[in-house]
């Protein structure tokens, strides 16, 4: 079925600005939203944006309340979701208090990734009759196209550097390591973890910072390449990149950024670009799947 066909959507917020783009394509589409808002990583303005709007209601819980998130779905009848907005990896599983519910997965789970954990949380919502879609669904036109998205392309050095950053970004996404990596002349400077993307672009460039006035085999430019997982679950993590990204690139000294086309999520596309022109840093988004077996 399709998401225009679902008259009553829910929506398991975490932070940032997705869930707020999210809900704004959903109510476009006429659909009444029941917002799931995780208190640990929700921006409070989703009250604010909820207020007087007949068609959306919110309700705050912590991370940890999976039972209390299905009584609530099933109260307002919802049978289908979507998840938006990060949460963050290391708040998954050092900050929760869970309840009896997710207890219980917990202890089940073979693997304590986020993959491993998500999954069995989508299971559990799919056996109470809340299917999660996908959030592209209603996002699709935020998803980069093939191609350079910028005014410079990028050059030679930085086009290999490219290469082997998809090589090596895809290899670590298949172990959950992350999905982010940081290249310069042919090294890998940085892998991401729990930190999250933006995270790992300054530690590059801190480590480059510590080689200033040191001879080295690294020029100071960077190339940050950011992929989707080799069997990415696009309905609960979405690789999203945006102006925060640009700004984090350009205070690390990073001039290029490479992203899977059709799996990552553009924010503010325009003024995304428009930053990256003016900072001189190339955007790309990689056409090419990786290779199986």
């Amino acid at each position: 079925m399709s998401a225009n066909a679902v008259g009553t959507l829910g929506l398991i917020a975490g932070n940032g600005r997705f869930p707020f783009l999210l809900l704004e394509a959903a109510r476009a589409q006429g659909l009444r939203v029941v917002v799931a808002a995780i208190r640990e990583e929700t921006d409070p303005e989703m009250d604010e944006r909820a207020r007087g709007d007949a068609g959306v209601a919110v309700y705050w819980m912590s991370l940890g309340e999976l039972s209390k998130l299905i009584e609530t779905f099933q109260r307002e009848g919802v049978t289908r979701a979507v998840m938006a907005g990060q949460v963050k990896h290391k708040q998954i599983f050092s900050s929760i208090r869970p309840d009896w519910r997710l207890a219980k997965l917990l202890l089940n789970l073979r693997t304590r990734n986020t993959d491993m954990l998500l999954g069995a949380v989508a299971k559990v919502l799919e056996d109470e009759g809340i299917e999660l879609l996908s959030s592209t669904s209603f996002l699709e036109p935020m998803l980069a196209p093939a191609g350079v998205l910028t005014a410079r392309l990028p050059d030679e050095s930085e086009r290999a550097d490219m290469e082997y950053g998809l090589l090596v970004a895809r290899g670590i996404a298949g172990f959950d390591l992350g999905q982010t990596v940081v290249v310069a002349a042919g090294a890998c400077v940085a892998v991401e973890a729990m930190e999250g993307t933006d995270a790992t672009i300054a530690r590059a460039g801190a480590i480059f910072k510590t080689l200033e006035g040191d001879e080295s085999t690294l020029t100071r430019r960077l190339t940050v390449v950011k992929v989707a997982k080799p069997n990415q679950d696009l309905r609960f993590d979405v690789p999203v990149v945006g102006v925060p990204t640009i700004a984090a690139m350009r205070a690390a000294g990073a001039t290029c950024l490479c992203v899977e086309a059709g799996r990552t999520l553009l924010f503010d596309r325009e003024a995304m670009v428009a930053a990256a022109d003016a900072a001189g840093i190339a955007i790309v988004g990689d056409a090419k799947k990786p290779a199986e077996g």
